[in-house]
């Protein structure tokens, strides 16, 4: 199970979150986030990003 980060939690890496509902159901919107910068707020009440798609470059990793 992938663990997911709710709106204020700082991004643990850098790349593509995808915001789920609040049972995990995705909706197709993804924002970029950077890692260490703060996860914006989502669209609705309960909703949570998942990571998708991590950066290639190395930048922004552990």
């Amino acid at each position: 199970m992938v663990p997911s980060y709710k709106p204020g939690q700082d991004a643990p890496l850098s790349g593509q979150y995808e915001i789920v509902g609040p049972r995990g159901g995705r909706t197709g919107e993804e924002r970029t986030a950077i890692r260490g910068n703060t996860l914006p707020p989502t669209p609705k009440s309960g909703q949570s990003y998942v990571p998708v798609d991590p950066t290639k470059n190395g930048a922004g990793k552990r």
